[in-house]
């Protein structure tokens, strides 16, 4: 694409040399990947500033550079090295501009659902993907355990990417004669401005909780990034919404979509009545336009009842039967890493991704609804480091209160020292007797399977489907799942 054509897009503040002569086949915001024909987005971050590579861009033959931060050096620079400048206001508002342009907007072409919420998106994202493709619609899913076109699967860091990473996903899922696109959408994404432009038919709101406050600082602003895609989303969108979470007045007050609620407490759209679960799988009654259906899904919990009729709503309002949506539901696999349950003995051992006070509370809830009081609940758990330290203590108050005995342990300790945040967690925490510190995950692990019941039920809480331990800045191959098989 000529670069003048790409440019008419967007507002700049200046250009300077000739766009019209010079043709682009690739956006990057990382100098490593710039090339000839590459256009370089100088995107200003929280730990690096994209301005301080423009060089290495300049260096590595990148053709243009939309800049925001202008300065002599590098108007010299890039007019010796022949290569046009583009001065915007802000280039992370700029770059989704770009990216839609750039790749035709894929979105348009797709029937794109969006999943946002604290917990629940990978679970109800894995739902969606699964009705639709039994219902003969090959979809792609961009997520947090990872990418998919159809059934090829690509790995991902992110949540939900920067958005050239995300058009050019959506045109790869065209290009292989996909229809939908299922997104989960986070609050950093929304807040970075990742997700502008993208033209959604689907809007999905499972539930918020305080999550992610060493990036919102406050509850408040983290309800607000979630309340931006709500606010943007077309009028003619679907939106399926928790009623049961009040938060969802806030959210959607000024959202022009259609509204469509769930609930398993209120008279909604889409009502959940009778909700049963075991170690085996979990059975409710969906009530639904005057009538009742049986749906059962071999993923446990009621959260996943939530998860599931959340689902089935964005089907049904993507044009699903309903009954085709309820057998999707009964077909989908477990979703790695979430409420996973191992073990062919009595003692099971539940993998979960729980990382933050709500979640770890509901899965350990979960557990105390199917047990009873009939078997001892073990738990191992840590919190990540260089995220939010409030809820550590919380953590541990939960986990004490709810488990029979817990076991602190390590989970992604990135560049803090690990033992200062098992001491925090240890803050929240009243007796000595109930639980233990074993700063090393494997050994934590191998301890609460071979000191535990035969009969035990053991939460390995946190990590989920990851398979790496960050340390360091180092992530480190560790997987809860096969430690756990390993001592089984």
């Amino acid at each position: 694409m000529l670069l003048h054509n790409l440019i008419n897009k967007i507002s700049a503040v200046q250009v300077v040399g000739s766009p019209e002569l010079v043709e682009i086949d690739k956006i990057t915001i990382d100098s490593r990947s710039a090339g000839k024909g590459s256009l370089f987005v100088a995107i200003s971050g929280f730990k690096l500033d994209g301005h301080n590579f423009i060089s290495q861009a300049v260096s590595n033959g990148a053709s243009a550079v939309v800049l925001e931060n202008d300065n002599n050096d590098l108007d010299q620079l890039l007019r010796s090295n022949n290569i046009v400048k583009i001065l915007v206001a802000d280039t992370r508002k700029v770059l989704p501009i770009l990216s839609d342009s750039f790749f035709g907007s894929p979105s348009q072409k797709l029937n794109l659902i969006g999943i946002t919420g604290t917990k629940g998106k990978t679970t109800t994202s894995y739902f969606v993907k699964n009705i639709l493709e039994s219902s003969g619609r090959k979809s792609g899913l961009i997520g947090t355990n990872k990418n998919m076109i159809g059934s090829e699967e690509i790995a991902t860091k992110l949540t939900t990417p920067e958005s050239y990473v995300i058009n050019e996903l959506m045109n790869e899922m065209i290009k292989s004669s996909c229809s939908d696109c299922i997104m989960e959408v986070s609050s950093h994404s929304l807040e970075l401005s990742r997700v502008d432009k993208l033209d959604f038919n689907v809007g999905v709101f499972t539930n918020i909780a305080s999550d992610h406050l060493d990036f919102h600082s406050t509850f408040d602003n983290y309800l607000a990034a979630k309340k931006k895609f709500f606010d943007n989303i077309k009028s003619t969108a679907a939106i399926i919404y928790n009623a049961d979470d009040t938060n969802w007045t806030n959210l959607l007050k000024d959202s022009d979509g259609k509204k469509v609620s769930y609930s398993a407490k209120e008279d909604t759209v889409f009502g959940i009545k009778n909700v049963e679960y075991s170690l085996d799988g979990t059975q409710y009654e969906l009530l639904y336009d005057n009538k009742t259906y049986f749906v059962e899904t071999s993923l446990i919990g009621l959260f996943n009842a939530y998860n599931s009729t959340a689902a089935i709503g964005a089907c049904v309002f993507s044009g699903v039967s309903i009954e085709d949506a309820i057998k999707g539901i009964k077909l989908t696999p477990q979703v790695p890493g979430r409420f996973e349950v191992l073990g062919v003995g009595t003692k099971k051992i539940i993998v979960d991704y729980s990382h933050t006070a709500d979640s770890l509370e509901q899965a350990l809830e979960a557990i105390k609804h199917i047990v009873k009081n009939d078997r001892k609940i073990y738990t191992v758990f840590g919190c990540g480091g260089d995220r939010d330290k409030t809820k550590r203590p919380i953590m541990g108050s939960i986990a004490e209160q709810l488990s029979d005995y817990c076991f602190l342990t390590s989970d992604n300790p990135r560049t803090e020292n690990p033992f200062d945040i098992l001491k925090d967690i240890e803050e929240g925490m009243t007796s000595t007797k109930k639980y233990e510190v074993i700063e090393d995950r494997e050994t934590a692990i191998k301890s609460a399977i071979e000191h535990s019941e035969e009969d035990a039920v053991i939460l390995i809480a946190g990590k989920g489907h990851e398979n790496y331990q960050e340390i360091n800045g180092v992530r480190n191959f560790f997987s809860d799942k096969e430690i756990a098989n390993k001592y089984m």
